[in-house]
């Protein structure tokens, strides 16, 4: 086991997407000029009508983490993602992830939440499969291996399509971020690079893995990309989202950018296409769809973007110290834009003590019918107390959903 990551486990600073709670939530953001408004071909501004706790999904993720049945399964884990698959099954991607064992109340220092030992293992990614409505299992994890010394995968969004072009085959395909460990301030690793696991269905074995954006030569860290947070099919397209860490580098804003790749492609790297500021290009350098530094308006390091009627809408966290608890949005009528927002806030429920929300993902596996269910992570505020926190209540790193509607923004 590498150094990091045993360095990890004891302080609990390798703790998966907190990466955009610490650096990419606590942005600054305001209202941009009122320019570029539709006024026809179905695209209208939208916002969040009304939400509320899911509690039934909330707690089936406490029931399955706090299931002793087996002693290698997910207890708890970060950077929630899901995706459907062709016999119904939903299939769940976490980063970080803890395992092992849960016990029950009260734990050590006598207070009444389940808890586990500080030897539980820690992996960097995991994959739990869920059945009509039921979690079931975990995969063997890590799903995908560490590509190299003091490197780890993160697996972000993900699609089934064909596997090529044309087949009847269908195969599924998850994007992958690649981190590199590092120094102060970059205590969460640099990005590295993005990549795409290409996995054989129904029984998802990982076939292979291919690098799409290698953002190793890019000097400043800061503005390396790292494209999968969220990706949305329109037209025989798969629109890839991305985001840099200028939070790291003390810069206003992080940016948000998009690429493009044809129906059954998304595995083939020169086929992905980037939006450049005036056009979708193979091989262009990508430029910012949302951030702007005189605006002062962007978003988290890990976002979300839905489709409705028309409309795209982005979720992110908010501006300041409100981006530790609220979630905010954006709209366009198109992936590239123009962003208009932040529209109307929400503050979703958190447990007590100093924890935090981060990477508000929006679950098209779910949900139906104009209802929207979005996640929302959460962990301890203070990285270096995170591991002892984190044991002691196995609650604050699972996570946490909510339903919403949209409506036409005024």
């Amino acid at each position: 086991m590498p150094d990091d990551v045993r360095a990890r486990q004891r302080t609990g600073t390798g703790l998966g997407l907190v990466l955009a709670l610490v650096l990419g939530a606590v942005l600054l953001t305001a209202l941009p000029e009122d320019e570029d408004r539709p006024d026809a071909g179905g695209c209208v501004p939208r916002t969040v009508g009304s939400w509320s706790a899911d509690e039934g999904l909330t707690s089936e993720f406490a029931r399955y983490g706090d299931d002793a049945t087996r002693a290698d399964d997910w207890t708890g884990g970060d950077g929630t993602h899901s995706v459907r698959l062709p016999d119904g099954r939903v299939l769940w991607l976490f980063s970080d992830t803890y395992l092992g064992q849960v016990y029950a109340p009260p734990n050590p220092v006598g207070e009444s939440y389940a808890w586990r030992d500080t030897a539980a293992p820690l992996v960097r990614n995991s994959a739990v499969l869920m059945r009509d409505g039921r979690l079931e299992s975990t995969l063997p994890a890590p799903l995908f291996p560490d590509p190299g010394p003091n490197q780890w995968r993160w697996p972000v969004a993900a699609r089934v399509e064909p596997r090529s072009p044309g087949s009847s085959e269908q195969v599924l395909r998850v994007v992958l971020w690649v981190r590199t460990a590092a120094a102060a301030p970059w205590i969460y690793g640099t990005p590295t690079a993005t990549e795409v696991a290409t996995l054989s269905l129904p029984d998802l074995r990982v076939e292979s893995i291919v690098k799409v954006l290698d953002q190793q030569l890019v000097p400043d860290p800061s503005r390396r990309v790292l494209f999968g947070t969220t990706l949305v099919e329109e037209g025989g397209w798969t629109y890839v989202f991305g985001g840099d860490d200028g939070q790291a580098a003390s810069r206003p804003v992080s940016s948000a950018y998009a690429a493009r790749v044809r129906d059954g492609r998304l595995g083939e790297p020169g086929a992905w296409q980037y939006w450049d500021g005036s056009d979708w290009r193979a091989g262009a350098k990508p430029a910012a769809v949302l951030g702007d530094e005189r605006r002062r308006t962007g978003v988290g390091s890990a976002f979300s973007v839905v489709r409705a009627d028309g409309t795209y809408v982005l979720f992110t966290m908010a501006a300041g110290t409100a981006g530790l608890t609220t979630v905010t949005s954006y709209w366009a009528c198109s992936p590239s834009g123009p962003w208009h927002g932040p529209t109307k806030d929400f503050t979703p429920a958190l447990p007590e003590g100093q924890v935090a929300a981060y990477n508000p993902q929006v679950h098209l596996a779910l949900g139906g019918g104009g209802r929207l269910v979005l996640s929302y992570d959460v962990n301890w505020l203070e990285p270096s107390a995170a591991a002892a926190q984190l044991n002691r209540n196995v609650s604050l790193y699972r996570p946490r959903f909510v339903t919403l509607r949209l409506k036409p923004a005024p």
